[in-house]
C-alpha cells in the first residue's frame, strides 16, 4: 500500500493554543475544578483526555458553581454568556481562536456601521452562534442558496456577508456566488474569513485525492472542518472517509491492499491518531509513507490576556507563544516506516 501523507494536516496554531491553554490551567490551578463551556475543540479524544484529567465540561454557564475556574471554547462565545460568567463571578479565560475573533469583530464593525450582516454557515455551529450573539438584530445566518429568498433585506446597498471560519471554500463560494446575484451592491469583508488551516487542509486534499484510490480524513463527526475535507474529496472524484481513529478503519475498504491512500486530518485531530491509521494500515497490508508538502505553516499566537496574568501573578512565565509549524514524522509516533518526502507544490502560509 503506498501512504501520501498530507502536508498541512491536524492541529492548526487555534487548536493547539486552546489546548495548550487546558493544560496550563490544569497546572496553575492543580487544587480546583476546572470547567470548560462546550468542548474545547471538535475532537472526542482531546476531549476524553481532558476528562480523564478531571476538566468538566458543561453547555451552560449556569451550570458552574459560583466563583469557579471557566475556559470559553476555541470557537467563540456571545456577550451574554461573556456578562453572564463575569455576574456569577467566574474567573474567564479565553481560548478563542484569534480568527473567531477576528469575525466577531467585523461583524461588531459592520452593525455600528448599520449595515445587514450576512454570515454564512451552520446555524446550530457554536462558532455561528457566537458570532450571531455580538449583534443578532443585524445578523442573519444563509446555510445554503436556498435561505436566500427568504432574507428580510431593508437596504440592499448596506449589506455584507461573513462566513464561518471552518467552511469549505467550495461551499462558501457556492453561496457567496448566490448571494452576489441576488445582492449585486453587497460589501465584501477586507479579507477572506475561512480561516488559514481550513483553507490550506482544504488545498491539499484538491491537489493530492485525484491521484489516489481513497482518501482517509482523521477527526471526529462534529468537526466541521473535517467533514468539510471528506467531502472536498468526494468533488474530487475520490471516496472519502471519515474516522475517529485506526478503530474506524474497515479493511474492506481495501480490496487489493495496493491502494494510494490519502491520509489526513481535520484540524483538531493530534497527530498521535494519524500515526496510529498509518501504523495500522501498514501492518496490514505492507507499504510505505510519502509525506506530500504542499503548504508549509509556520503561525504563532499567543496565549490568552487573562491566562498571562494569573501566571504572571503566581510567578510564571507567560511570555512563550503557541506556535505550529510541519508536523514531524517521528520514529516515536509511526514506528520504524519506509519514509519519502515529495513537495510536490510548497507555499507559505503565516
Amino acid at each position: 500500500m503506498r501512504l501520501l501523507l498530507a502536508n498541512p494536516r491536524g492541529f492548526c496554531a487555534g487548536v493547539q493554543m486552546a489546548v495548550e491553554v487546558v493544560d496550563q490551567v490544569l497546572d496553575v490551578f492543580p487544587d480546583e475544578a476546572i470547567y470548560v463551556y462546550h468542548e474545547i475543540v471538535h475532537n472526542k479524544h482531546v476531549v476524553g483526555r481532558f476528562r480523564s484529567r478531571g476538566v468538566r465540561f458543561v453547555e451552560t454557564i449556569e451550570e458552574i458553581p459560583e466563583g469557579s475556574i471557566v475556559v470559553f471554547s476555541a470557537h467563540g462565545i456571545s456577550p451574554a454568556v461573556r456578562e453572564l460568567a463575569k455576574s456569577r463571578g467566574l474567573t474567564a479565560i479565553d481560548a478563542t481562536c484569534p480568527l473567531v475573533t477576528k469575525v466577531h469583530s467585523e461583524a461588531i464593525r459592520y452593525a455600528r456601521q448599520g449595515y445587514q450582516i450576512l454570515l454564512i454557515g451552520h446555524a446550530d455551529h457554536q462558532e455561528v452562534i457566537g458570532t450571531r450573539g455580538e449583534a443578532p438584530d443585524a445578523i442573519q445566518v444563509v446555510e445554503t442558496p436556498e435561505d436566500i429568498p427568504h432574507l428580510r433585506i431593508n437596504d440592499p446597498a448596506r449589506l455584507v456577508y461573513l462566513t464561518q471560519t471552518t467552511l469549505s471554500t467550495d461551499d462558501a463560494n457556492i453561496i457567496i456566488d448566490a448571494l452576489k446575484r441576488a445582492f449585486p451592491m453587497m460589501k465584501e469583508p477586507p479579507s477572506s474569513d475561512i480561516c488559514y488551516a481550513t483553507t490550506n487542509r482544504q488545498h491539499a486534499v484538491r491537489q493530492i485525492a485525484p491521484e489516489c484510490d481513497l482518501v482517509l480524513v482523521v477527526g471526529s463527526k462534529n468537526s466541521s472542518n473535517s467533514v468539510r475535507l471528506t467531502e472536498i474529496a468526494q468533488n474530487v472524484g475520490t471516496p472519502g472517509r471519515l474516522i475517529d481513529d485506526a478503530s474506524g478503519l474497515d479493511f474492506a475498504w481495501f480490496p487489493t491492499g495496493n491502494e494510494t491512500v490519502l491520509v489526513t486530518a481535520g484540524a483538531s485531530a493530534p497527530e498521535n491518531l494519524v500515526a496510529e491509521v498509518c501504523r495500522t494500515l501498514l501492518t496490514r497490508f505492507g507499504g510505505t509513507i510519502e509525506q506530500r508538502d504542499v503548504f508549509e505553516e509556520d503561525i504563532e499566537f499567543a496565549l490568552p490576556a487573562a491566562l498571562r496574568r494569573v501566571m504572571s501573578e503566581r510567578g510564571i512565565d507567560s511570555n512563550r507563544a503557541i506556535r505550529v509549524g510541519k508536523p514531524e514524522v517521528t520514529a516515536e509516533l509511526y514506528g520504524a516506516v519506509p519514509l519519502t518526502v515529495s513537495a510536490s507544490h510548497r507555499e507559505r502560509s503565516a
